[in-house]
């Protein structure tokens, strides 16, 4: 089988495994299936996925390497610090690697600080760092040092900080997507049953 359309691949990606018991601390938030598939479809359109090597940081069940693996990506190391999330994410590979030929995947549970790998391109949909100050800060330290082109997403309040943090280590801004993400009830303090939240997906390449 292989994926012929953005939306063959946002209907492959929507039935994934996703986050049994997410944590509060670590702001385990599924990407939507919608937002993963057109992030990665216009990196294969820009030639940036066949035959390449990616970091997913903060993979959670893995839609974003797993969606790379799909449109023809090299090899992808899976990082996550949560165990039990990281096994979902090796059962979702077994799943499509059944049905379609993906390319290489490895999987790390460790802190992202502590992980020594290279490649050609990062992904990281990473904690936003409201309930653990500086985490996305420190995801954005580790991918700048492990390939020259990035793609993050944060919250897109945080932009002057994401601008700030990409001059101090000589990467330039060089695309910015903007997008309305679901935050579907998952604790007991929600009070709505969905909340939206403003967040920008940047592309920065070393300069």
């Amino acid at each position: 089988m292989s994926i012929r359309s953005k939306k063959d691949l946002e209907i492959v990606l929507s039935k994934l495994k996703s986050f049994e018991t997410p944590s509060f601390l670590l702001e385990q938030y599924p990407t939507p299936s919608s937002i993963a598939a057109e992030w990665v479809w216009n990196m294969a359109l820009a030639g940036e996925v066949a035959g390449k090597t990616f970091l997913d940081a903060a993979c959670g069940p893995g839609i974003l390497g797993l969606g790379l693996l799909l449109l023809g990506a090299k090899h992808v190391v899976f990082v996550d610090k949560d165990s039990a999330v990281l096994r979902i994410c090796q059962e979702n590979y077994a799943h499509l690697a059944a049905e379609y030929e993906l390319g290489t995947a490895e999987f790390i549970g460790s802190d992202i600080q502590l992980v020594d790998v290279r490649a050609d391109i990062v992904v990281q949909n990473p904690p936003f760092g409201t309930k653990e100050e500086h985490s996305d800060k420190r995801f954005l330290e580790k991918a700048f040092a492990v390939a020259n082109v990035v793609y993050s997403m944060h919250k897109y309040s945080t932009r002057t900080f994401v601008e700030a943090i990409a001059k101090d280590f000589h990467f330039t801004i060089t695309h910015v997507w903007r997008y309305e993400f679901p935050i579907k009830a998952a604790f007991s303090f929600h009070q709505k049953p969905v909340r939206m939240i403003d967040v920008g997906l940047w592309r920065m390449e070393r300069k």
